[in-house]
Formats: structure tokens, sequence, C-alpha cells
């Protein structure tokens, strides 16, 4: 399962052993489990296995069933769950208290609290709970409504250990003041890689919650154990399911009793998830046989974290800066698994110390097979402490477009996330040295210079169109426009250009070649005969399946007499690139089977038609001198959906990002208009991949996926990314010796100027290493690109450009037609105007880029 891939999100899930499937399979197809409500023999089994696992667990745990009772939940944040539920029920609410390093589902029991409170030191906890022993009125600040303190024995963020000791401490504080504040521990991080001892109930934790499958790797399970003597705040929960009530009365009077016996029967809500159990139990089997016990995997672990620690922290620059700047905390020590776990989590500077964009990073790593997290990893308050984030940071970065999980994720200079391996039972020294060595490559600077500014050339260089490419179907095939044909260039982009998408039927996301690179055989032709766009698919289909569909390229599909070529004219909410649209879904089912087949996933055509009422822009503005500055938004304008609460408190005022002048209007396509790149620059980086081995693949320009490739009129010397210095294009139509005409045009004769501004340089990932033919991945030629073409852009980290982005000049303007009519045809010329020595020193200074 993990041949050739180096696995270092342990932290997130580890992976299952194949013997541990494979058993928990085998034993299912030989016994028969029935629902553990019934008296049935299968469901007596059912019974057995489960009251079986759940002592196992417990004493694995080395909790003593006296003491401790297990109650199965989906995962950890279900058991937070559960017992935030019974807390929200207490008379008069509670209090609650939680650690800043506390992952995220932690942090949301605040919400159902009356009262909370965030400890940012743990000096701040040690004081609380001295304050807490004095009895004086007063002297604890939930006063006499209950309390819960909730904190993680490690940080899923960078795998500090918190002190264990202090469920112990809490509860001795409380007993001589009369105080009663229970304590939970989030165990889920610890458990993974080493023991959690619950042999002393005095000093154990009232409530525990964990994942199984971060141990175990299988089954999907958690679970909550409760000390016994803590149980009391459960009784007030409200709610009864299936499972854990003697007996209901429904009409004429609402009467329930609830199940006494244990804590688990009262809370262990409806069925249980039967053949997960049961798997969770063959789970601690394959688990001791493999390694043994959790001491041995903590020794293991640490001793490879230690490692890493060490490799990371010794690369430096050639200047003698360090590469990686690693989130440890001052408290821990590698050297000492009581304080650190097998968790390193940091961020990479160049050799100027700017940052690199984490998203860069991962996709990188993922052409390299290496694979761990980046972003938030759901740990808020470890991110802004160690960044150095305030609230109005979070915020600014919100409404600038940061999610966790984009691209976005330097906001003013500063990373709003990190990254981090994470070790596990199975991790080993190979795995260190190839994330050590994967980073050296990518991310040290052996050579450093003193900081270049945007490259400038003083060479004047004529250019001509030689292919244009439009993509009918967003991430699918292109189709090139025929040489001779005059093509519309719209306020949007070319006509036609990722006019359409294939959207998923559940979730109605657009798809991207991204995740399924077979949309790259999914060909589109424009076929003006027929006035309709044809989509082959040159690859196997089933038997009962057309290699071919046909839909109208006329928007009015009520045109065409078959109605299976019409679709929903009311237009359905879906996301592309994460920006929310309304579609147009055809509604032929043959239309659905026929992409559905192709790709293996349930999906459709939708359509997003041009004009007026386009509510996507272009995420680039115009490059500096002539950049939009976006106006200060009032407090007024700032609500954000969803939020809690939903207007922040009062601030400086905040970009209003949604309301710039001069915003350009975009179909489909992912950042602009337009795509356009450079032969020249295709040819010098195709030298540079080609000087590594005579055998390397060469980058066809259809990987770029762009709309125009420009090249150097003969003869000329070549002049390699040429256009980092453009601030427009001009394009001179080609001398044509007939007009014109098709069914969708009237004859033209192609003879007034076309302007284009250049938005800025094209963020590159490794979709471009997607054969267009083939479909097949490699890691050409992105691995090049991200050592000779990362640059810092607009001081928001360093990332991969290739090409650049366009728009029809004064294109805001031309939305609905204004303007005029501009095409653009094979052949045409192109003058580039270029920013002066003196704009390109300005652009360096104002934005911070560099190479």
């Amino acid at each position: 399962m993990l041949n050739g891939i180096v696995y270092l999100d342990h932290a997130g899930v580890t992976p299952y052993p194949k013997s541990l499937i494979e058993q928990s399979s085998n034993y299912l197809m030989r016994h028969l489990f029935g629902n553990p409500h019934s008296t049935s023999a299968s469901s007596q089994l059912s019974t057995r296995h489960i009251e079986h696992v759940r002592l196992r667990a417990l004493r694995f745990l080395k909790a003593d069933p006296d003491s401790f009772d297990l109650v199965f939940v989906a995962n950890a944040t279900a058991g937070i769950k559960l017992v935030a539920d019974a807390f929200r029920e207490q008379p008069g609410g509670f209090w609650y208290g939680y650690h800043k390093d506390a992952h995220t589902s932690l942090i949301g029991m605040r919400e159902a609290a009356s009262e909370h409170r965030c400890f940012a030191h743990d000096e701040d906890v040690a004081h609380w709970m001295q304050t807490l022993s004095t009895p004086s009125p007063g002297a604890a600040s939930h006063g006499t409504r209950p309390g819960l303190f909730a904190y993680p024995a490690q940080s899923n963020l960078n795998g500090r250990r918190l002190p264990l000791s202090w469920p112990g401490r809490l509860r001795s504080s409380c007993q001589s003041s009369k105080h009663n504040v229970y304590s939970l521990l989030d165990a889920a991080a610890l458990l993974s890689t080493s023991l959690l001892d619950l042999s002393d109930p005095s000093q154990a934790p009232d409530y525990i919650v964990l994942s199984f499958y971060k141990i175990f790797g299988f089954p999907d399970l958690g679970a909550l154990i409760i000390r016994k003597s803590s149980g009391l705040p459960f009784a007030s929960r409200k709610y009864f399911g299936g499972g854990t009530v003697e007996s209901v009365t429904c009409t004429d009077q609402s009467w329930h009793m609830r199940k006494q016996d244990s804590l688990h029967e009262q809370l262990e809500d409806g069925t249980l998830p039967i053949h997960s159990i049961v798997a969770l139990g063959t789970a601690f089997d394959i688990h001791e046989k493999l390694f043994g016990s959790l001491e041995r995997i903590s020794s293991h672990t640490s001793f490879l974290a230690n490692h890493l620690y060490e490799g990371l922290s010794f690369l430096r620059h050639a200047n003698g800066l360090p590469v990686c700047t690693i989130y440890k905390d001052p408290t821990s020590s590698y050297h000492d698994a009581s304080t650190q776990g097998p968790i390193v989590a940091f961020n990479i500077r160049n050799s100027n110390e700017e940052w690199v964009s984490n998203a860069e990073v991962e996709k990188l790593a993922a052409i390299r097979n290496i694979q761990f997290r980046t972003g938030g990893l759901c740990n808020p308050g470890g991110i802004a402490s160690f960044l150095r984030l305030e609230p109005r940071d979070v915020r600014r970065n919100f409404l600038a477009g940061q999610r966790c999980g984009n691209e976005n994720d330097i906001q003013e200079g500063k990373p709003t996330g990190a990254i981090r391996l994470s070790l596990g039972a199975m991790s080993n020294m190979q795995d260190i040295a190839a994330v050590v060595r994967f980073i050296e490559e990518f991310f040290v600077d052996n050579q450093c210079q003193p900081r270049p500014s945007v490259s400038f050339s003083g060479a004047s260089a004529a250019f001509y169109v030689q292919m244009l490419s439009i993509y009918p179907i967003k991430s699918c095939g292109n189709w090139q426009i025929p040489p001779g044909l005059a093509w519309d260039i719209r306020p949007e982009g070319l006509a036609w250009d990722r006019e359409w998408c294939l959207i998923h039927q559940g979730t109605r996301a657009a798809l991207s070649q991204k995740r399924i690179p077979q949309m790259a055989l999914l060909r589109p032709t424009i076929d003006f005969g027929r006035d309709a766009l044809r989509v082959r698919f040159d690859g196997k289909l089933p038997s009962s399946i057309p290699n071919e569909i046909t839909v109208p390229l006329s928007f009015d599909s009520a045109s065409f007499q078959d109605p299976r070529l019409q679709y929903n004219n009311a237009g359905c909410p879906s996301r592309v690139c994460g920006d929310p649209v309304f579609a147009y879904t055809y509604t032929s089912p043959d239309i659905a089977s026929f992409f559905t087949a192709a790709l293996s996933t349930p999906c459709t055509l939708a359509r997003y038609p041009p004009g007026p009422s386009s509510t996507r822009h272009s995420k680039l503005q115009l490059q500096s001198p002539r950049r939009h500055l976006p106006p200060q938004a009032s407090r007024s304008e700032q609500v954000i959906p969803g939020a809690f609460p939903p207007t922040p408190p009062p601030s400086p005022p905040l970009p209003n990002i949604t309301n710039q002048p001069g915003r350009l209007p975009i179909l489909l396509s992912n950042e602009s208009p337009i795509l356009t790149i450079s032969r020249s620059s295709l040819n010098h980086l195709n030298k540079t991949i080609a000087l590594k081995s005579a055998h390397a693949k060469l980058a066809p320009a259809s990987v770029f996926r762009a709309n125009i490739v420009l090249a150097q009129s003969e003869p000329a010397t070549p002049i390699p990314y040429d256009e980092d210095n453009w601030t427009s294009l001009r394009i001179i139509p080609k001398p044509s010796s007939s007009p014109i005409s098709t069914s969708i045009y009237a004859p033209i004769e192609a003879s007034t100027d076309t302007d284009l501004d250049v938005l800025g340089p094209c963020r590159r990932c490794q979709m471009v290493c997607i054969d267009q033919k083939t479909a097949e991945r490699s890691e050409e030629p992105f691995v090049t690109l991200a050592k000779t073409r990362r640059m810092q852009g607009d001081g928001n980290g360093q990332k991969v450009f290739f090409g650049v982005h366009c728009a029809l000049a004064g294109g805001e303007s031309r939305v609905g037609g204004g303007g005029g009519r501009m095409t653009i045809r094979v052949g045409d010329k192109v003058v580039p105007i270029r920013r002066t020595e003196e704009e390109a020193g300005m652009e360096v200074k104002q934005n911070g880029l560099s190479r």
C-alpha cells in the first residue's frame, strides 16, 4: 500500500496493515453478527463481542473497568460533542476553560458554555488552579456553576506534550475549595504513538476522548472514556435514542425511563457500529503482533523525530541562514518523550528570508510521492501564537480570500499555516532521509546571490500568434482554432472558452483535471456546420455508451427539437474554484451517463454562459504602476455570513475584497480571461530539462493549457521570459486574402488592432505534469520550473510562474457588448509593451518581486 510513498501524516490517520484488513474480512465472512438489540443467536454474538472489545480497550489504557466506562463514538470529536451536550443541559449553564494548544473540536465547545476562558500559557493554568483551591468567594471565575477544563495531551500542531498531572491537581484543588470543575483530556494525538496510563483513577481525567484509527488505521471508530464517579453531568442529558431507554410513552403522556445499569447504556444511542467494533478487536491483536506495545512505538518514533528535527535544523542556505523555521515549544525536547511527540512543524524561507508558500511545497512533494499535511492543522491557537497572528490578522486574511487548504497561504508577508511532518509506528529512517533530501533539493539555495529584481530586458522582440486554443469544457482537452479564422475576444476571454464544466452530481462542485487526469481524454470540437459542441472520449467506454455526445452551441437550447439536449433553465448553485456560480445543468441522462462512464465519477455537463450577470471575476488586477488599489471598507460592509459573531468587533477598516473597481469578468477559468505563453520561454525550459538527461521528457505547449502561444518573428535572437516585463500586448491583424464566414460569425475583414492588458504571471501547479494526450502523470516540467521559475510575488510567498494572464483592454467596460468587436487569429502580429527599467524597479519596491 505504501510502496514508493513516503507517508508523514500519521497524526491525521495512520495507514492500516494489510493483515488487519485481511483478518477482519475473514472473520466477518465466517460469522454472522446481528443487531444487539435482540435475543437471536447472531445478536447475542454481537453483544458478546462488543462487551469483550470494550473491556479490551479499557485494559489497553490500563483502566480498571470498576472505575471507568467506555462509550463507543464515531471519533474523538463525537466524544467531545457528547460531553458538550451533557454540560449544556446543566441548570444555569457551565463555565468552560481550554488551553491555547487545543484542537478546533475542543475550542468549539465554548459556544455551548455560558462563560469561557482560553489559557494562553501553562503558567496561566497553574495560577488558575492555585486560585481555584482558595475557598474564598469569587476566587474562581465560574462561581457556583459546574466547570469543565479541557486540553490536549499532545498538540496536534507540533507534538508538544502537555502535563498529564493537571487533572489530579485540578481535582485536589476542587476538593479543598468545594468547587465543581471537571477535566476533559483530548488523547487522540498522544495515543497514536504513546501510552496513556489510567491505572490511578485519582489522577486520571474525568473524561478522555480518542480515535482508534489514529492508533490502528482501521476501523474508523472512537471512544469517550468516563470516570464512573464523574458521570453525574450526563444525567441531565435530555435526548434519548434507541437502546438507551427501558420504556417510553408517546400519546397522552410524555414519559420515559432511561437505562440505569451503566453509563455506556445511557449514552450509546441507537445501534452500535457492530462490524467496526468486531474489527477493532482484531486491530488490538494485529497491533500487538506487529509492534508490541505503545511504549516500544514511543521509543521508536522519538528516535526518528529527533533525527528529523536535527536534519531540518541543520539545513542552511549558502549565506548561512536557516532554511526551516521550526515551531517547537521551549519547554519540550526531542530527547524527552514525556515533553515532545514525533511531530515537527515548520515553514520554509529562502535565502532572502522570504516565506515559501506551503502550497508550493505540497505540490512538489506530491510529485516526489511524499505526503504530509499543511495549513492551519485544526489548531488555531498554536498557529496564531507561533505565527504571531492577531485576531484582526485572521479576519483580514479571511476577507482577502484565505481559507484552510487553498493557495492564499501567505498574507501581508506572513504565513497563515505550517507544514506538519508526523511519524508513526511504521515510519523509518528512509522516510526521514527522503523528506530532508527533498527540502534540500528544492529549497536550499547553495549559491546565494544579492536579491535580483524582476528580469528586465532592454531588447525588443517582435512576436506573432503561433497557435490559438480554447478549452470549451473546463479542465478537459483543447480545441485548436483553425488558422485563418478570426476569433472573437470577449471581456470574459476567447469565445466559448471554458463556458462549460463537469459538475459532481452530489456536491455540484466543478471537476478538475488535477484530481481526475482522465479529463484530458475528453476532446471537444466546435462544429460550425451543426452549430454544436461535440465531445469525444479517447478512452475505453462500456459498449452501451457512445464514444461521443453533442450539445448545441446556442445558449437557447430550446431551439433544438430534441428535449434531451436541453438543460435546467432555472440554474442551480455550484462551486468553481471555490466560487459560487449558478450553472445550467443539462437534463439529459445520456449526457450524464457519457461523462460518468468516461471519468468513473458521477457527474454531468453544465453551462455558465457569458453576459452582464456573470458573478465570477478575475482574481488578478493590472500590474503596477496601473494596479487598482482597493478602497477601504466600512465596518457595516464586513458582515461575514456564518461567522460568530457575524460582525467583527470594532477595529481599523479592512479592505473590501468583493467590490473593487475595474474587476474583470471571467467564466469558468481559474484566475483570468486569457492565458498566454511564449514559445521562446518554452524552448528555454525544455533545454534546461534536456540537460538533466538525454531521455528526459520535454514539455509540449499543451501541458500549459494556454489560449495563446506566441513565437518570435524570424530572424531573432530568442528572448526567454521576456513576458515577465510585459504590461500589455497589441495584436495587429494579419492581412487576409478573403473574409471569414461561418454560421456563427458574419463575414468580416479583420482590420482593427486589439489590445490586451497583461495582468500578471501565471502561478503553476503539478497539473502541468499531466500529458494531455495520454492523461499520464510525470515529474516534468514542474520539477524544473520549481528550480528555475520560483519567484516572490506581491509579498505573498514564493510561487512557481510560467506564462502570463491577459484580458481585453478595458474589458470591464465592454461587458454587455460595448466597445465593438475584437478578434485574434493565427499569424497576427503581436507587439508587446514592456515596462521600463524604472517601472520594473518600482514593481520590485512595491511588491517585493524577486527571482
